[in-house]
């Protein structure tokens, strides 16, 4: 009975490879979430709200002053000039992307974006009848051809979908890169949608570049992001969205009738977790940068090439070097051979062959947990 646009997205590997780990009771490297809380000070405040009655209906566009911490930290951070009253909260940023696409597409429309995705995405052009122009990014710089990236585009295309830092590469676009990608977007009337959940996981000096900072992008770009990566509560999905009213106005159009509203008591706390000392930022991308290099060197160790991971809190490394032809067979013996639990790469290209051999690892776990999994690891060889 299901439609057909949506068979390919009955379930997600995250769902399939944590019942994995947990049947089997392998460390969970597959599923992007962190395994300690986040603040004290942010847990302690939505405590304080949910006690104090902040339970009902917040309203429709988000608590005013979430809207107006995010205008603030857009300045403080990017030296982005956001009016709150242009701000969306959302759902996480997975509805900010799905309320973007239902509200900017109609059948038919194409909406460009990047190889290996996210993979909601594929599943939201779906859910809009839309059609994906996926553009690949290859290892090892996971960069793109710029010939590749204009031959994408056409009169049909309405969105260009942007994923900075990069889930699941870790890539971090540059300002040259990212320029091309937003002047093919003028050139064709496109919107862009950028989402930058990771914006303050980049690594070894990287800078990330929001899409909005560059000339001419602002009046044409909807820029998304999350409280859940940023301050290790993944599963509260309080998320935002800003750019030109009229293009937030359409994802408020298509958000309100997929979760009209939530996050009550979460919202005024995650307001004032924004305003959180420089320190907290600049000791959050530290402290997973060493996790980075922690995971990275036991998987080379273990015989895995380990591509170069310049942001968000996932490596990306190729199997091929142990004989392995194929990542997603790997991926589902990989538990009960070592007790780790990894995704295929594969799963986010709509072509699989393009990262056939390629396996994605979480390393925002605590460092305890990340040598056990190296130790693990270390006995692989044996195990194939």
């Amino acid at each position: 009975m299901l439609v057909e646009r949506m068979r390919p997205h009955t379930s997600t590997i995250f769902a399939e490879m944590s019942a994995l780990a947990l049947r089997t009771g392998a460390i969970n490297l597959g599923q992007g979430f962190p395994d300690t809380d986040g603040p004290p000070s942010l847990l302690a405040d939505a405590a304080a709200n949910i006690t104090g009655g902040v339970n009902q209906y917040p309203p429709g566009l988000g608590v005013a002053s979430l809207r107006t911490a995010v205008a603030e930290h857009q300045k403080r951070f990017h030296g982005l000039d956001v009016d709150p009253g242009h701000v969306l909260i959302t759902t996480g940023a997975t509805e900010a992307i799905a309320g973007a696409i239902l509200g900017l597409c109609e059948a038919g429309d194409e909406v460009v974006l990047f190889e290996p995705y996210y993979d909601s995405y594929a599943a939201t052009i779906a859910l809009a009848g839309a059609v994906q122009k996926p553009v690949a990014l290859r290892p090892p710089t996971f960069g793109f051809d710029y010939d590749e990236l204009r031959a994408a585009f056409s009169a049909r295309t309405k969105v260009v979908l942007v994923n900075t830092p990069h889930n699941p590469t870790g890539a971090v676009f540059t300002a040259e890169q990212l320029t091309q990608i937003g002047e093919l977007a003028a050139e064709f009337g496109a919107v862009v949608v950028a989402d930058e959940v990771y914006e303050h996981m980049v690594f070894d000096g990287v800078r990330h570049v929001p899409m909005a900072s560059l000339p001419g992008m602002a009046e044409r770009t909807l820029t998304i992001s999350s409280a859940g990566k940023t301050f290790s509560v993944t599963g509260w999905k309080v998320g935002w969205v800003h750019g030109p009213p009229e293009l937030v106005a359409a994802v408020r159009a298509a958000k309100q009738f997929l979760t009209y509203v939530s996050g009550a008591p979460f919202q005024p706390a995650i307001a004032t977790a924004l305003g959180l000392p420089d320190a907290f930022y600049t000791e959050l991308a530290s402290g997973l940068q060493g996790k980075r290099d922690l995971l990275s060197g036991g998987l080379r160790t273990a015989g895995f090439t380990v591509y170069p991971s310049a942001g968000t809190y996932f490596v990306v490394t190729d199997v091929a070097p142990l004989g392995i032809t194929d990542g997603a067979a790997f991926c589902w013996k990989l538990p009960e051979m070592v007790g780790v639990a990894a995704v295929p790469v594969s799963v986010f290209c709509a072509d699989p062959d393009l990262g056939r051999t390629l396996v994605r690892f979480a390393f925002c776990k605590r460092d305890e947990v990340l040598t056990e999994a190296v130790a693990r690891l270390a006995g692989l060889k044996e195990a194939l």
